[in-house]
């Protein structure tokens, strides 16, 4: 049985060239770094932790340990997912596209359709792997355990309580969790502030001009509310705007602490197109993608969550 198809769209002219989608979030943890990309995982792979207690001692003439090493491991696991689509090219012959189809009963999925169909799947599994990486929740269909979702339930996470953050307690709100950074932490390379958009934007706007929050009536730079986005920070520690975090959610923590496992990389941006007219006399046309994907962490200690109450 194909996929329901709706069309709703009347032609009018020559077909323009172009078909414009539904703005999707993109997934920006991948595509800009955000995380410890873990590929070629073939069916799990182990994350090894090492901890040692005081490791400098008094010296003397003789060797002694002077430390406890203590290995412990965390599973990287991907799971398989899949996208399967079936078209019929019937219904696309009174539609506005029907010109592109050609005159002869034995039809062709419109070329742009197909360009447009592949474009959206690969934009609609890349928002849905966004999503999964940090709220993600295993027992859902089509979601594997995001890094919310593992650390809520790890004790060694240091959790924060926190509130709805707005543009007039965000600067609190961040600092927060930032105090909250162990020490050893902090001034790391890659230690991030992964944060929701409504915090993010939130932080932009108190930049513009909060006199109480302490950056000026006429904000940084004295822009007032022309703030530059991109490369912020606060109070020395990198803002990375995570868009599959839940509103209010903030987590501080290493990117090379956090990990993102899959099987072929470029697998997520394969799509396959198959017209089953010559395999079994339909009209269809089906779609079909498949993939692995998981996160982990490695130190959970390393890893501050901040939770709206």
């Amino acid at each position: 049985m194909a996929t329901t198809t709706s069309i709703t769209t009347t032609y009018a002219g020559e077909f323009a060239g172009e078909y414009i989608s539904a703005a999707l979030l993109s997934g920006v943890t991948i595509d800009n770094g955000g995380i410890t990309v873990k590929p070629n995982v073939k069916f799990k792979e182990v994350i090894k932790k090492l901890a040692t207690d005081g490791i400098v001692k008094d010296g003397t003439c003789d060797f002694a340990d002077t430390s406890t090493i203590t290995l412990t491991e965390r599973i990287i696991e991907p799971e398989t997912f899949q996208v399967n689509l079936e078209l019929c090219k019937a219904d696309f012959r009174s539609d506005w596209d029907a010109i592109q189809m050609g005159y002869s009963a034995f039809d062709n999925l419109p070329a742009s359709f197909a360009d447009f169909l592949i474009s959206h799947a690969q934009a609609k599994v890349a928002q849905k792997i966004e999503n999964n990486i940090w709220g993600g929740v295993n027992a859902t269909e089509g979601e594997f355990d995001g890094i919310v979702t593992l650390a809520t339930a790890d004790a060694d996470v240091i959790d924060v309580v926190g509130t709805s953050v707005t543009a007039g307690n965000v600067i609190d709100e961040l600092g927060k969790v930032v105090d909250a950074i162990p020490s050893a932490l902090y001034g790391s390379e890659d230690l991030h502030l992964y944060v929701a958009q409504n915090v993010y934007r939130a932080y932009v706007r108190a930049l513009g001009g909060f006199a109480a929050n302490g950056v000026g009536a006429n904000g940084v730079g004295g822009q007032g509310t022309n703030q530059a986005m991109g490369d912020l920070m606060f109070d020395g520690v990198k803002v990375f705007v995570a868009n599959g975090l839940s509103n209010n959610y903030i987590v501080a923590a290493e990117k090379s602490n956090l990990f993102f496992g899959t099987g072929i990389l470029n697998d997520a941006n394969e799509v396959k197109v198959l017209d089953m007219a010559d395999l079994d006399g339909s009209q269809n046309v089906r779609v079909i993608m498949r993939f692995t994907a998981s996160v982990q962490y490695g130190i959970g200690s390393d890893i501050v969550l901040y939770t709206p109450a």
